[in-house]
């Protein structure tokens, strides 16, 4: 008589981009995905990460995939020099596995986590220049996701050391009208001022007045502005890229 034996779970593929979804991008990743990785979920995480803005898209990029499990393999993908002379790389960092773009979207995974390996993944002369998505970087998730290693020489990751450890600005609005900020909630604020107003902090919606806007720590870990049952980004006038002040 033999003892239990354990199932291989295959790992999780996420997909986080800036291709929103009424256009067949995100579809066509798919289909590639259960071609070449089928019994893999796939996990659309995120597809309207800041169109075109890779440096607002890094500093979301970094907590909104630090609860995926070990051996999740992320393809992440704001590439406005797709096809050009930016590299297509597969980078391992605190377990997980990174396929994307070299153009500083992995900047902060690299800045606050720690890179074990960073490999430059070959363009196949069958890719189309401008969808690396579909023709290289789900391919690499796939091998990564049966427990292959893609090919591909060694790399060293183009880092971007002028960009601070936290972005004073709007980095994305959602569809409730609250503003994700690029300052982690680890940094304790008593005020945020963005377009003249001052607003100052709540632990949760509901201890402000319905339609009051004020700032609270995101379940990401990032300072985030927020009004209770309205949309703070209309009380305000409020966008991506819109500076703010932020003081202790």
């Amino acid at each position: 008589m033999t003892g239990p034996h354990r199932l291989r779970v295959p790992r999780m593929i996420a997909l986080l981009t800036d291709f929103g979804v009424t256009d067949p991008y995100v579809g066509q990743v798919h289909a590639r995905l259960a071609h070449e990785a089928p019994g893999v979920r796939v996990v659309d995480l995120w597809h309207h990460l800041p169109a075109f803005s890779v440096q607002r898209a890094a500093y979301l990029l970094a907590p909104y995939t630090q609860h995926l499990p070990e051996g999740t393999v992320i393809i992440a993908v704001v590439d406005p020099g797709v096809g050009g002379e930016r590299a297509a790389i597969w980078l391992e960092a605190d377990g997980r596995h990174y396929v994307g773009p070299d153009n500083g979207l992995f900047e902060l995974i690299a800045r606050r986590g720690h890179i074990t390996r960073c490999t430059r993944l070959d363009v196949p002369s069958t890719a189309s220049a401008s969808f690396h998505a579909r023709d290289v970087f789900a391919p690499a998730a796939a091998q990564l996701a049966g427990g292959a290693t893609p090919a591909g020489p060694a790399w060293s990751l183009s880092r971007k050391a002028a960009w601070p450890d936290d972005l004073a600005e709007i980095l994305y609005v959602d569809h409730y009208g609250n503003a994700i900020t690029g300052l982690r909630a680890q940094t304790p604020l008593s005020r945020l001022v963005i377009r003249g107003q001052a607003l100052t902090p709540a632990r949760t919606f509901s201890d402000r007045p319905q339609g009051e806007p004020f700032f609270y720590a995101n379940s990401n870990g990032l300072w985030e502005i927020a009004a209770h049952c309205a949309s703070a980004a209309d009380r305000l006038g409020l966008q991506a890229g819109d500076p703010l002040e932020a003081y202790a």
